[in-house]
């Protein structure tokens, strides 16, 4: 058996996320504490007993999902269960850069703050949205970004085959939904995310966030860590600085990377934090691996006694 761990991303919220489990689990809430004491902001009040909207802004989202994430590790490594190849969903890569070694506890929990802060704060004027468009290939979806005349619209996560993210300004969306039918789109379904991630847009935003990781000590990870922007491993030679800056203008390449996971040997993947998003899209890169989620009090223990048992 050989492990890979998934973290998610934004769009993963949900209020009262990981409630029972800072509940049940001493680590979870000195995890939770940790995160208030470096912030000097509420996390459990404000994943646990704000709003729905509240929770969805960027700042707040990235944050709170980052932290739900980290709590559920502490457990999983007090149980001796760990994984050496790692990846995320756009903010879950810095999960995976925190747990491999990257980034240390008080750094990247800084630096999540920041880049949520920043993504929130350098949206351009504009009714930005993010859709789903299934059972296209991925040339399919280039192919109606580019018919696009009206608004601006592009590839924003290659999720899976057959599933792309697009993200853009109110009358692109209206337009690719109707080309993307029209080229034989199951579907086309909004996302709950607002801005327009990953794409040119947000150029701003990725000098400012240049800016800060400048200021912050960040490391080769000493695990196998996927990146975002190509699918491929960290290697020595990279700019660590550079990647990130370029991650969130940048689509994620998601799809490939768990392709790159499983020719790495991976065979067990397990999600770790809010939602269920991540297995079900690995379910359709390859349905020869067992997946695992872990986003409550009862999964986890599940998980343990499963990954106990196997070992």
């Amino acid at each position: 058996m050989k492990i890979g761990f998934l973290f998610p991303g934004q769009g993963s919220q949900s209020l009262g996320m990981g409630e029972d489990l800072y509940n049940s689990y001493d680590e979870i809430r000195e995890i939770y504490k940790k995160v208030n004491q470096i912030l000097g902001i509420d996390v459990v009040n404000l994943t646990f007993s704000s709003s729905e909207e509240e929770l969805s802004q960027t700042k707040n989202t990235q944050i709170a999902i980052f932290t739900m994430s980290l709590g559920i590790l502490e457990v999983l490594k007090k149980n001796g269960i760990e994984a050496n190849n790692l990846a995320g969903l756009s903010l879950g890569e810095y999960t995976a850069l925190e747990y491999g070694g990257a980034l240390d506890f008080e750094t990247a929990v800084k630096i999540v703050e920041k880049r949520g802060e920043i993504m929130q704060n350098n949206i351009p004027d504009g009714n930005w949205q993010m859709a789903g468009v299934l059972a296209l290939s991925d040339s399919d979806v280039e192919k109606a970004c580019k018919m696009v005349t009206k608004g601006f619209v592009a590839p924003a996560n290659y999720n899976c085959p057959g599933q792309v993210v697009v993200s853009g300004d109110e009358e692109g969306i209206a337009e690719i939904t109707e080309i993307a039918k029209e080229l034989g789109a199951k579907k086309v379904s909004p996302i709950k995310t607002y801005g327009p991630f990953h794409t040119e847009k947000l150029e701003i935003a990725s000098e400012k966030l240049r800016l800060e990781l400048e200021k912050i000590d960040i490391n080769i990870p000493n695990k196998i860590v996927y990146k975002n922007i190509n699918s491929e491993k960290y290697e020595k030679s990279d700019n660590m600085i550079d990647i990130l800056a370029k991650h969130v203008k940048s689509p994620v390449h998601f799809s490939r990377i768990i392709q790159n996971m499983i020719d790495d040997g991976v065979d067990t993947f397990i999600e770790i934090g809010p939602g269920k998003i991540l297995t079900s899209l690995v379910k359709r890169v390859s349905r020869d691996v067992k997946l695992i989620n872990i986003n409550d009090k009862e999964s986890l223990e599940q998980a343990i006694f499963e990954l106990k048992e196997i070992k």
